[in-house]
């Protein structure tokens, strides 16, 4: 890899850009170096079997000494959930975060006990000392997003100051947490920022991004009308929603019980450091939620967004084991759908109607407001830090671009703002930024089960080949020494063709495995090679059932000797 032009400091994101989630970024100068985040991405349709997509961080192996530290913005899986699979790669270097993400980075390394303990150094909200991790020198500010103890970052380098706003908006009356600390983000925009770093998330959508009091006066009358229990479904780490739960479940005489695993664990955590203030004797165990009066019950669960195994999904399909719907009950949806999840969540709502239970969701009324920043928020934020550059962060390619050109609006010249990609190496100066030809590695890295990084695009592509047109396995049994096949070759079909209706083609199929199979063993002077046999078979086998079905299933061939 070139080394930097001398006075410029590199901004490297290994994830986040194009695509919403796997945050990690890395800020460069010289040979030292800050993390940003180390987040990972749930798994979309076109990833069966994955648990999670994480960053590629090749780029920094030997490199582990250089890194002066993790800073984490804030608790959400897409900016820290990565941590357990990837400390150990970047030789554990010591983490700085606020109290509330450090609890639940804590309460999440419990899974994972073979993973080394995190060094986590505590940030205190309002704490005016910067930090020296030579040659950076790193204060942090208050922004909103919808998690509290939510920062952004100023990190000083020898050619100028880079701020990272991490994930936020512009929330003014708040609830459960403070507003952003704009005199901070002014006094910083004030001494002169070289490059700014901001969130894109929100940029196509006009105007300010809702306030979570707005949300809560209108989550308001659905509690009071409520003639069942009230179901509310959100993310896990959506602290602040949960706060407006239980704030109008105490308002209207309502026990509340919480499902699910990561809920139940934020929870914990958020009410220990009091970001969640929940009354005395309000908590009720799921297991009795069944046995209260309807009109004094309330249930905060996770699958908002359809995910199979979720507690709401497990609800609507009756496979809860204590929770059953009931005419007259009233399920909030109090999340935005994201991309990619639109038919789950239909089926979801779907599912839940029939079973005469009232629904709301966001497209109905705002009971849910993004926590990213809008187009009128991100030219404030642009006000405020006045930068000379700017690298839209954060989001689809879309996004990024919508952001570039609100900067231009802001007076900010086109050839002062970079918009990058996963991989690339934007390298900001006193006078330019570009982005330089070559490129760091940032392939997607799949976490399946125990394994981290051992499926392959390769293995996808047969997983996502079984399950577009199944797979075909047949089984010849051969007399190596007369060269024949004995009996009838066995067929296994799997999401291909029912084999009972099948059966001319399945003569056809063990004819033509029959005859290449003794074909080769006449040809071969001596022993046939059997892997290039069943090559052969594969893809005469393949091309046959190709033109009998217009269909391309995975072709196993089995050939046991004897």
């Amino acid at each position: 890899m070139p080394k930097p032009t001398q006075k410029a400091v590199r901004v490297i994101p290994l994830g986040g850009f194009e695509e919403v989630g796997r945050n990690m970024m890395v800020i460069e100068y010289g040979d030292d170096r800050l993390i940003i985040d180390i987040g990972l991405r749930f798994p979309e349709e076109d990833t069966p079997g994955i648990d999670f997509i994480i960053p590629n961080i090749s780029y920094l192996r030997g490199k582990e000494k250089t890194i002066h530290g993790i800073f984490i913005t804030h608790g959400h899986y897409d900016h820290m959930g990565a941590l357990p699979y990837l400390l150990r790669d970047l030789g554990n270097p010591p983490v700085y975060t606020t109290a509330l993400t450090r609890g639940m980075i804590l309460k999440r390394q419990e899974d994972f006990p073979d993973s080394p303990k995190p060094q986590i150094h505590l940030l205190k909200k309002g704490d005016p000392t910067p930090m020296r991790l030579d040659p950076f020198i790193i204060e942090h500010f208050h922004v909103n997003h919808n998690i509290p103890d939510s920062i952004g970052l100023a990190i000083k380098t020898p050619i100028g100051t880079i701020v990272h706003t991490c994930d936020f908006k512009f929330d003014f009356k708040p609830v459960g947490d403070e507003p952003a600390d704009l005199q901070k983000i002014a006094e910083i925009g004030s001494r002169g920022v070289l490059c700014l770093l901001s969130d894109s998330t929100g940029a196509e959508h006009p105007g300010y991004s809702l306030s979570e009091s707005v949300i809560m006066e209108n989550l308001d009358p659905i509690f009071k009308n409520a003639e069942g229990r009230v179901i509310m479904a959100t993310f896990a780490s959506l602290i602040g929603r949960l706060q407006q739960g239980f704030l109008l479940a105490e308002k209207y005489g309502r026990k509340v019980a919480i499902d699910g695993y990561s809920m139940k664990a934020n929870v914990e955590v958020a009410r220990a450091l009091g970001h969640l203030k929940i009354p005395q004797g309000m908590l009720v165990d799921v297991r009795d939620a069944e046995k209260i009066d309807p009109k004094r019950v309330a249930v905060f669960c996770t699958g908002a967004q359809g995910e199979a195994r979720a507690v709401l999904m497990r609800i609507a399909n009756r496979e809860h084991r204590f929770i059953t719907l009931h005419p007259n009950d009233t399920v909030i949806f109090s999340s935005s759908i994201v991309p990619g999840n639109e038919r789950q969540v239909q089926y979801l709502k779907d599912a839940v109607m029939r079973q005469g239970a009232h629904v709301f969701h966001y497209r109905m009324m705002d009971i849910h407001a993004s926590g990213h920043a809008y187009a009128e928020d991100l030219k404030l934020m642009l006000a405020l830090v006045k930068p000379r550059f700017l690298v839209p962060i954060h989001g689809q390619y879309s996004m990024l671009k919508t952001h570039a050109e609100l900067a231009e609006t802001m007076g900010i010249p086109r050839e002062n703002v970079a918009v990058g990609f996963n991989g690339a190496i934007i390298e900001v100066g006193h006078d330019k930024i570009q982005v330089r030809r070559e490129k760091a590695p940032a392939q997607y890295v799949f976490v399946d089960g125990l394994g981290v990084g051992d499926v392959k695009e390769i293995v996808l592509r047969d997983r996502q080949q079984m399950a577009g047109d199944g797979m075909f396995v047949i089984i010849a049994v051969v007399d190596t020494h007369a060269g024949k096949v004995k009996g009838s070759p066995d067929v296994i079909s799997r999401g291909f063709v029912y084999l009972k209706e099948s059966q001319q083609l399945l003569r056809e199929a063990r004819d033509l495995v029959r005859n290449n199979i003794e074909g080769h063993a006449q040809r071969a002077q001596q022993q046939p090679n059997w892997m290039h046999v069943k090559e052969s078979i594969k893809e005469e086998l393949g091309r046959f059932l190709f033109e009998k079905t217009q269909r391309r299933p995975m072709v196993l061939p089995v050939i046991i000797e004897v």
